[in-house]
């Protein structure tokens, strides 16, 4: 298996690259000390200098922002390749500080967040837990037809994210954590939370929740993938 292209791949490929495209990468000078490897044509810190410079002056000059770049960084280097996931989350949330924590997770995984739950309290947190399906909303109520629905002609409340990113909030959380909510939904409970989110849970129910088994099985298993 092929981890990263080489020179020849490059020369292939950036002759179409009109965007950004770190992706097509082989170089990856990033990664070093500026000035000791030559990065593409392409490379984006060649080509965007102010606006690089402009963010690097961001996390200079606003507190919070620096504080949660700085704990993040703490977390990877202090934990790396020995944590689990949840264990990192737990360092971080130390870290900034948050001592309560906030669950919004999916109705069919109510079981992966009680257990998430019993392994914060276990470790001296407070926890907050909001099912997606708060408030049950019909789904007809926002323009959804029926024929639309998992199950025609039966009930089906909306995914409720922007309520649970509202309910947490209000009830005091400090660092929030998704489990299992589905794509999209997430997507509004990160446009609407207030304070710091991660990820415990990314849903993919065929594959028990690894989507990246989907990445590295799209040459055989999921040839369908990237249609010819």
């Amino acid at each position: 298996m092929k981890l990263r292209w080489d020179k020849s791949d490059l020369k292939k490929e950036t002759h179409s690259i009109k965007a950004p495209s770190c992706a097509y990468c082989g170089i990856v000078a990033c990664e070093y000390e500026p000035g000791t490897h030559r990065p593409p044509k392409f490379c984006i810190s060649e080509e965007e200098p102010s606006l690089l410079a402009e963010i690097e002056k961001h996390y200079l000059d606003h507190d919070e922002i620096q504080k949660i770049a700085v704990a993040a960084a703490q977390t990877e280097a202090s934990g790396y390749m020995q944590r689990t996931r949840i264990e990192d989350i737990m360092d971080f949330a130390r870290r900034l500080g948050a001592n309560r924590i906030g669950l919004a997770h999916c109705v069919g995984l109510i079981h992966e967040a009680r257990l998430a739950t019993e392994v914060f309290l276990a470790n001296q947190f407070e926890v907050l837990s909001v099912c997606c399906k708060t408030g049950s909303i019909p789904k007809e109520k926002i323009g959804l037809r029926d024929d639309e629905k998992i199950r025609p002609g039966d009930f089906e409340p909306l995914c409720n994210p922007i309520a649970q990113a509202a309910i947490l909030e209000k009830y005091g959380s400090q660092l929030n954590v998704l489990i299992g909510l589905c794509v999209g939904h997430d997507s509004l409970f990160f446009m609407h939370s207030h304070v710091p989110v991660t990820v415990l849970i990314a849903k993919d129910r065929v594959l028990g929740h690894n989507p990246a088994a989907a990445l590295y099985t799209s040459s055989s298993y999921y040839k369908r993938l990237k249609p010819k």
